[in-house]
Formats: C-alpha cells, sequence, structure tokens
C-alpha cells in the first residue's frame, strides 16, 4: 500500500530529496556502451522503473562483455536491443523498422554509461550498431553521460566532441571527478544514480513538447555589411543566444527555421538553417518566411548602417597618406518591418543598450510593435558576446519589467519561450 500512495501522489522521496514524478509515464530508450560502469546502469534502470516510467535497453556488443542482455530484460521488462539484425518478440516491428519505432516511442535517449568510441560515433554520423542508429533516427532530446578513463576524456579530440554535440542540442552530464578502475584520478566517471536521474528530469521538463504544430522562426548572429570583397562592417554577435532559442523550441516540438548571420556554430538537431551575410539578405529571408511563422523571435545582430557604395575590388593601400573616405547608409529595420506586417504573430526583439537601458528598451517595444523585448546590458554584463549565460531583463508591450537572475542561455531561450507560448 505505501508504494501504491507514493505511486498515485505528485511526489515521491528519492534518496535524500523529493521529487515530482516527471519520469512516471514516460519512455525512456537506455544506450549502454562498453565499459566497466555498465553495471552501474542495472541500478538505473530499477529507480527509473521505481519511478514509473517504462524502459528499455540498447545495448552495444562491448556493453555486453561487461553485463548480460538477460540482467537488463529482466530489470525492465523488455526485450533488449543488442543486434541490428537480432529477432525480437517485445516488437512487432520488422527487423528494418525496429530502430524507427523504438526511436518515435522513446521520449528521451539516455546513452549511459557513453563511452569515447561512441561519442566519436555520434560525433561524426556513424550508424554501425543498434544504438547509433537509433539515435541518428531519433528526434527527442539525447542525454550523454560520457564515461571513460581519464585521460581519454580529457583528450583534446574528446572534448572536440563533446563540445560538438552540445552545439547540435545533445545534453551532457557533468563527469565528476575520482578513482578510475585503471587507478588513474580525474574526470570521466559516471556519475551516481541519483544526479543522473535528476538530469534526465530537468531536460524532460524543459523538452515537454508543448510547442507542437506551431513554427517558431529565429533570426541568429551578426550581419557582415561589405566594404569590398575582403572587408566588411560587422559586430561581435556569436549567434549563440539565437541557436539556443531555435534549439530549445525544436526539443519543445515546433517546427523551426534558422535565419542565420555568419556564425561558427553548428546547427542544432531538427533544426532548418538558412544563412545569410548582409541585413538586406536577411531581411529577404524572413519576409519569405514570416507568413507561415506563428512567432518570429529576432535574436540577430543586425548592422545599423552599411557602406552606400561597395567597392567591386580590394582598397589598396598603395602608400596613401590619407585614409578613404567611407559614406554609410540605414540598413532595412527587419525588426521594424516585421512589426509593422504582423498579423497575429508573436514578435519578440532583443536590445542591447549601454545607457538609459529601460527607457530605451520601452521605447523599442512602442515604436516596433514587438510583444516583448529581451534586453541585454554591457553595463551589467560585460561577458554578453561569446559567454554561454547571460542576464537578461524581460519587457512586455504593457511596460512590465520583470529581471531574471543570470542563466544558461539554453535556460533563457526557454524562459523566452514560456512567454512566446502563453502570448500564442
Amino acid at each position: 500500500m505505501a508504494v501504491q500512495r507514493s505511486r498515485r501522489s505528485k511526489t515521491k522521496r528519492r534518496g535524500n530529496r523529493v521529487t515530482e514524478l516527471v519520469l512516471k509515464g514516460k519512455h525512456i530508450a537506455l544506450g549502454v556502451t562498453g565499459g566497466i560502469a555498465a553495471y552501474k546502469c542495472c541500478y538505473l534502470v530499477r529507480e527509473m522503473k521505481r519511478a514509473g516510467a517504462d524502459v528499455k535497453v540498447i545495448m552495444t556488443h562491448s556493453a555486453t562483455k561487461f553485463v548480460t542482455p538477460m540482467t537488463f530484460s529482466a530489470l525492465s521488462g523488455h526485450d533488449v536491443y543488442t543486434d541490428l539484425w537480432m529477432t525480437n518478440q517485445d516488437t512487432k516491428s520488422d527487423i528494418g523498422t525496429r530502430h524507427i519505432d523504438l526511436a518515435q516511442w522513446a521520449d528521451i535517449l539516455l546513452i549511459a554509461p557513453a563511452s569515447a568510441n561512441s561519442v566519436a560515433k555520434l560525433t561524426h554520423g556513424l550508424a554501425d550498431n543498434f544504438l547509433t542508429v537509433v539515435a541518428l533516427a531519433c528526434t527527442r532530446p539525447i542525454v550523454l553521460a560520457p564515461t571513460m578513463d581519464a585521460d581519454m576524456f580529457l583528450s583534446e579530440i574528446t572534448q572536440k566532441n563533446l563540445s560538438l554535440l552540445r552545439e547540435r542540442g545533445y545534453f551532457v552530464i557533468p563527469s565528476p571527478e575520482g578513482e578510475h578502475a585503471s587507478g588513474l584520478k580525474g574526470p570521466g566517471r559516471l556519475p551516481d544514480i541519483e544526479p543522473i536521474i535528476a538530469f534526465v528530469e530537468d531536460v524532460l521538463r524543459k523538452t515537454n513538447q508543448d510547442l507542437q504544430k506551431k513554427h517558431i522562426l529565429v533570426t541568429a548572429g551578426p550581419t557582415y555589411e561589405a566594404i569590398d570583397p575582403v572587408r566588411f562592417i560587422g559586430n561581435r554577435s556569436s549567434g549563440k543566444m539565437g541557436f539556443a532559442i531555435a534549439n530549445a523550441a525544436a526539443l519543445r516540438g515546433a517546427r523551426v527555421t534558422l535565419v542565420s548571420g555568419p556564425v561558427a556554430l553548428e546547427t542544432p538537431r531538427n533544426v532548418e538553417r538558412i544563412n545569410v551575410e548582409s541585413a538586406q539578405q536577411m531581411h529577404e529571408a524572413v519576409a519569405a518566411r514570416a507568413k507561415k511563422a506563428d512567432a518570429i523571435i529576432m535574436a540577430a545582430a543586425v548592422a545599423d548602417f552599411a557602406p552606400e557604395k561597395q567597392a567591386k575590388n580590394k582598397i589598396k593601400k598603395n602608400g596613401a597618406t590619407s585614409i578613404p573616405e567611407l559614406k554609410l547608409a540605414p540598413t532595412v529595420d527587419i525588426l521594424e518591418s516585421v512589426g509593422k506586417t504582423k498579423n497575429g504573430h508573436v514578435v519578440v526583439g532583443f536590445a542591447l543598450e549601454t545607457e538609459n537601458e529601460l527607457s530605451n528598451a520601452k521605447a523599442k517595444v512602442r515604436k516596433k510593435n514587438m510583444d516583448l523585448v529581451v534586453l541585454n546590458s554591457l553595463r551589467e554584463s560585460a561577458d554578453v558576446f561569446g559567454s554561454d549565460a547571460n542576464a537578461v531583463t524581460f519587457i512586455d508591450k504593457k511596460g512590465k519589467v520583470q529581471k531574471l537572475p543570470k542563466l544558461s542561455k539554453f535556460d533563457v531561450a526557454n524562459e523566452i519561450l514560456d512567454r512566446v507560448k502563453k502570448l500564442l
């Protein structure tokens, strides 16, 4: 009776913490790769099942050397997927479509432990086992718990692979430090069960598919306004905020179109990306897609001015003692044009101010007919450009001001989308 009461309630005690039953009724695909830490995932399956989740386990061939599939089958109550060509009594799918069916069944794909080899395969799109094939087919959140010896974890190529996967929208659980089976000490250990489950719960809360059937148009990055074929006028925008919004919206089920200026970022999973360079090109790309969008979030740092004329050839110094005169003209105001022509769309803009922040941002909301403006202040945070975190202030069209603490840009993105959802 105690267990039944626990499952009917909205909270449950796990270890030393009380948590909402986020996992109840969720479908979790657990990918287990080769590594001594694979045995810990037996306890992980048990705890996720206790929390009300339905768990199906995928094992790589290497993983079966550490734990038998029978163990995971007994714990999960399902057959274990180990081979692309094996018959499986747990599904009525044809052998050739089982990976698609499992990818569509899962609310989340958790890979723990995620070996260096599997991380590398995911980074480069290799699909040579059942787990990597499911990962390629999966459109829902993918969470990795990278687990390997400290030297392997700290190697430049592994860290680069993990960085690329994060940019594409994979979630990577921080790896704790400690002693490894080899005797080495350092990062790369599999986290304890409770932190893994807490991480998965947090991801599920933020990717709850509440924007399905919505089309979100996002702009990101700087624009480059050409002086000649070599030089340009630009700004320091990294594009990270706009890409975080696109990633968060896609993970919440939206159809996402991302119009991006020149940035060195990976395209988030399940996002359509259109690359542009100048303000005029961005304006044309947005105008062509705005009518079909439910919400338009203008996170790009569009140049306010561009050279009146672009030189056909590179402007050379040639020993000149005087500096060539560069005449500038205003660029098209994309945000204002979107605000003037909006027809039921939700329009969100950004403002970066260095003085009179609130008054300037409030004026921008009214002038450009926005529903919400996201204010950045260089005076309060000097690391706005290129940072993975940000502290912003929201101002709506009624003048209501709400200041947020410093958050990751992904969390800021979800705060924006929460407000967009209400406006929709």
